[in-house]
């Protein structure tokens, strides 16, 4: 299916790992244009070796002079924005709530939903000039069921719904999308860390805290980034172009979290 992006300028953070290398390189796919920023020096040399046409920048995006010179290089880059979508994020600590120190929950907090503040009031005065603009946030089914020893994290990403819910209120008068994805357990080192941070915290195998996550997925295996990176794409489609303001879950079915 021809989703109809040729040349659309599209800036995916934490674009050179996980979620966010597929959703640039299934933008490149379609013949977007496409920038990405990353923390991860290494990863971003990778993404230069093997995608020479995705142009990047070096950026923390809970760094506000970091993310204002990303807009700098991106725009320069792409000519334009059509397409922000807000992937960055950390896992953040695990523990009880009077475990957690507060620099832990001030640093996932300030990734994981102040960085989408970060970049989306930059990308606002760009995407306002684009015929098919739109925002992509990642939450998580974190931000939709509680998660526990996960506090941190999950209040970021259910404020990232909140935000999401916001943005489209405010913006849609100027014809920009935004929505949030929720992913489930997806596939990658993220989660078979936090895996084996809670199986610790609970004293049980990681077999075990696998099963135990899964307990409450009806379709009981990893969601693939590429699965994530399509609804992405679609989304900053002119086929998405009436869809703004919601959470869109790509989770196996997930109706709790352990």
């Amino acid at each position: 299916m021809d989703l109809q992006i040729k040349g659309l300028r599209a800036l995916v953070t934490a674009g050179a790992n996980g979620i966010g290398r597929a959703t640039a390189r299934a933008f490149a796919a379609e013949g977007a244009r496409v920038h990405i920023c990353d923390i991860d020096r290494e990863a971003l040399a990778a993404m230069a070796a093997s995608d020479p046409a995705i142009t990047q920048s070096l950026c923390d995006v809970s760094d506000r002079d970091a993310v204002a010179n990303l807009f700098k290089e991106a725009l320069a880059a792409l000519g334009g924005l059509d397409c922000l979508v807000n992937n960055a994020g950390i896992a953040g600590p695990t523990g009880r709530v009077d475990e957690i120190a507060p620099a832990d929950w001030d640093a996932c907090v300030a990734v994981d939903l102040t960085g989408q503040y970060n970049c989306t009031r930059l990308a606002v005065q760009h995407l306002k000039q684009s015929a098919n603009a739109s925002i992509v946030n990642l939450s998580s089914q974190a931000g939709k069921h509680g998660f526990p020893l996960r506090s941190p994290y999950g209040a970021a990403k259910w404020g990232v719904i909140g935000f999401t819910k916001a943005i489209s209120a405010e913006l849609g008068e100027f014809g920009i999308r935004a929505n949030a994805i929720c992913p489930g357990l997806v596939d990658g080192a993220r989660i078979q860390s936090v895996i084996a941070n809670k199986a610790r915290s609970f004293n049980i195998s990681h077999e075990d805290m696998t099963q135990r996550l899964f307990a409450g997925v009806s379709i009981k295996q990893f969601v693939d980034p590429n699965d994530i990176a399509k609804q992405i794409v679609f989304l900053a489609s002119p086929f998405a172009k009436t869809i703004s303001g919601q959470e869109i879950s790509v989770c196996g079915d997930t109706r709790m979290l352990s």
